[in-house]
């Protein structure tokens, strides 16, 4: 019977509030607060956003068209991150920003064009660890309180690994004796596995440990 009266008081409460939208009296968090770290995480998926799609544009070399499929694959889930992202502060009753001088200065992340493919890499991989580390903190932050915006962050988290593990995977395409690319790691170009590509001024990088074979016993 307390349920049902808990229901007349519910609706009751949505007509007289009709105006807040989403935004009900038991919600825990203080809505211009969540607003301004939404809009820190909108910033950052922005710049990210414009950020790959330079590069994507800028990249070259015989074989880019399989290092800049990834920064044009991340560029448009960047976009979607956004919009899901402005979405919800406008369900909270805020206003997503997207004045371009505020957005540069409220991004996590930074907007560095790199001189080389490596370059924009290594600059792609930076900018995902930073808002990895970020948007854990938010997820952290919303906990029980807000579960809607945590969800959301969380599907986002998620992708940002998933890109921080493609650009480490594209820094370890490089050899480290010859500095030329071989092996392009894209889905579509398997076929280019053990093809050397000549990467100009490319930085020296870390070649992944080779599992060692272990030798069988003679009897």
């Amino acid at each position: 019977m307390s349920f049902l009266t808990d229901i007349k008081t519910i609706r009751s409460r949505a007509r007289k509030e009709i105006n807040e939208g989403a935004v009900t009296p038991d919600y825990a968090l203080d809505t211009d607060t969540v607003c301004k770290i939404l809009n820190e995480a909108l910033a950052t998926e922005i710049v990210c956003v414009l950020r790959y799609k330079f590069h994507y544009f800028m990249a070259s070399g015989i074989h880019k068209e399989g290092v800049a499929s990834h920064f044009l694959e991340h560029a448009n889930e960047e976009q979607g991150h956004a919009d899901q992202i402005a979405e919800r502060i406008k369900q909270l009753g805020g206003k997503p920003e997207m004045n371009p001088e505020v957005i540069a200065k409220r991004s996590h992340s930074e907007y560095v064009e790199g001189d080389s493919i490596i370059d924009m890499i290594k600059e792609n991989l930076v900018a995902e660890r930073i808002a990895i580390q970020t948007y854990r903190e938010i997820v952290k932050f919303f906990g029980d309180k807000d579960p809607t915006s945590r969800v959301m962050m969380e599907g986002i988290l998620a992708m940002e690994e998933e890109h921080a593990d493609d650009m480490a995977d594209l820094l370890f395409a490089v050899n480290p004796t010859t500095e030329e690319v071989t092996r392009i790691l894209s889905p579509d170009e398997e076929a280019a596995v053990g093809k050397a590509v000549r990467v100009e001024n490319a930085p020296k990088a870390q070649k992944k440990p080779k599992k060692v074979k272990a030798k069988s016993a003679r009897a």
